[in-house]
């Protein structure tokens, strides 16, 4: 499972692909049906790449990918059962995760996450694979926009003028 680009904004729903960076931040496009595109301010937003994203464990905390994986050819249920539904399938899962600090908010969280991401070409591809590598570049190509300098020309012209 290759998560790398994926990426969680504080305050924002849903999950996002990183596209592009510029000075001050990255371009991400949401990955829902909507494709919206913005631009993500580092100093007042928080990014979370769920590669890095774990959970807590009684011994050591789980890899986010992980428990993707187990998640795989279950029967997920909805985001929106309650709260004992949810915990029973986290049993199944993620059997190592720490009941007293993993709420039920958490797992709709992951639950809605997996959703989103299972369909995708990128969940069923392998990490450290060329797509992986590429996505990589991408994000460290800083994204430029095209100005046109019409200062300088103004400047040139009003040097002439003073020289006459």
């Amino acid at each position: 499972m290759n998560l790398r680009g994926l990426v969680a904004v504080s305050g924002k729903p849903g999950l996002y692909k990183i596209i592009g960076q510029n000075k001050s931040g990255f371009v991400l496009e949401s990955l829902d049906a909507q494709k919206v595109k913005l631009v993500v301010n580092l100093s007042t937003a928080k990014l979370a790449s769920l590669e890095d994203i774990t959970v807590f464990g009684q011994d050591e905390d789980l890899k986010l990918s992980d428990i993707f994986e187990r998640m795989k050819g279950t029967s997920v249920p909805d985001p929106k059962a309650d709260g004992t539904t949810l915990r029973t399938y986290f049993r199944e899962v993620a059997p190592d995760h720490d009941e007293d600090r993993v709420y039920s908010s958490d797992m709709k969280k992951i639950i809605t996450w997996y959703n989103l991401i299972k369909d995708l070409p990128l969940f069923t591809e392998e990490a450290g694979t060329e797509a992986e590598e590429a996505t990589a570049e991408v994000a460290e190509e800083p994204v430029t926009a095209e100005v046109q300098e019409e200062a300088p020309a103004k400047k040139a012209s009003k040097n002439k003028k003073k020289a006459e």
